[in-house]
């Protein structure tokens, strides 16, 4: 505080009990010296006040890596309303290809004083990406929270799914109806969640005393277009049963199922993560593994507000457990 006070003082040319006077809110300061002052807090990175921020004080950024996966508005969804029943606005903030960046995004959001930030399946889930722009956070000692699995040394609350039991769930249900000659689509090599999700897989198969190839593994985008094409190349190594790290891909699997003239779930069962809007209307319906959105989008909010109230919060990963939802697309293995 003594040196954030001094450097302050420094830069606008008046004394530290000035600045203590305009950080505190205390009268006898010209609108002149006070706007000053608010602008050295700013220019050297120090965060303003929380009742000096005015109305932009209650604004919350939330980050999002895409909206085409519906699993993203519908936990944007659940986080605004909690937002706005703690009296907070959201602000969204949606990363595109070629579009703003994940770290520009967090610079616009420091820009606007906000009081803190969730991440959801942002850069801290992968192990190969910048990590610079959530350091700037960590500097700046601005509350933020992050849904997913994260790298380590990113010193904030996460709240996640348990992506071991998903993987569990999901093999365990297609070794019960006779599969075993499974593989698995995921997301990047370098991600997380996918990397959790590959490890609990390939332990649960080593148990069961099922076989799993290198290449029954396959690594792509969380896309219909990236589960297509991973799902082909597993069809041509006669795998019966696919688990995917999305809905998308899991669609993209079924797509390519049909392009190659089979059925699911009579020649080949599918099996989702996430359970997002309408994988119930589908044909045939979509088993999945459904993350508890609503529980974690609340669980996230809560450790945000926490935090911005002052109080302390464990950085400890808060783990919430998945549910596997059988539908139409998975059926026993044929002889």
């Amino acid at each position: 505080m003594t040196r954030r006070l001094a450097e302050v003082a420094q830069k606008v040319g008046v004394s530290e009990a000035t600045v203590s006077r305009v950080l505190n809110g205390k009268p006898g300061v010209s609108e002149a010296t006070r706007a000053a002052v608010l602008t050295a807090l700013d220019v050297l990175g120090y965060e303003r006040p929380t009742q000096l921020r005015g109305e932009r004080a209650r604004l919350v950024g939330l980050v999002l890596p895409e909206l085409q996966n519906p699993i993203f508005p519908a936990f944007a969804d659940v986080v605004g309303n909690a937002l706005a029943q703690q009296g907070f606005t959201p602000v969204l903030c949606t990363r595109t290809a070629g579009g703003v960046s994940e770290a520009e995004y967090v610079e616009l959001l420091l820009q606007q004083h906000v009081s803190g930030v969730v991440f959801a399946g942002g850069q801290f889930a992968q192990a190969d990406a910048s990590h610079e722009h959530y350091l700037r956070l960590t500097n700046r000692k601005l509350p933020a929270v992050l849904v997913n699995a994260a790298v380590e040394d990113l010193a904030f609350p996460v709240v996640a799914c348990d992506d071991a039991v998903a993987a569990e769930q999901a093999l365990g249900h297609l070794l019960s109806l006779g599969h075993t000659r499974v593989g698995m689509v995921l997301g990047p090599p370098d991600h997380m969640p996918s990397r959790r999700k590959q490890a609990a897989f390939l332990a649960h198969a080593a148990r069961a005393g099922v076989e799993i190839p290198d290449d029954a593994i396959q690594h792509t985008m969380f896309s219909l277009e990236g589960g297509h094409a991973a799902a082909a190349k597993l069809l041509g190594q006669d795998i019966t049963g696919i688990v995917c790290a999305s809905d998308p891909q899991a669609l993209g699997a079924i797509r390519a199922v049909r392009r190659k003239g089979l059925t699911v779930p009579g020649d080949v069962s599918v099996v989702g993560y996430d359970d997002s809007a309408f994988m119930n209307c589908i044909d045939p319906p979509l088993t999945t593994v459904r993350q508890p959105i609503e529980a974690m989008g609340r669980a996230a909010v809560e450790l945000l507000v926490n935090q911005i109230e002052g109080a302390a919060v464990s950085t400890e990963e808060l783990l919430f457990e998945p549910e596997l939802v059988v539908r139409g697309s998975t059926a026993p293995a044929r002889p």
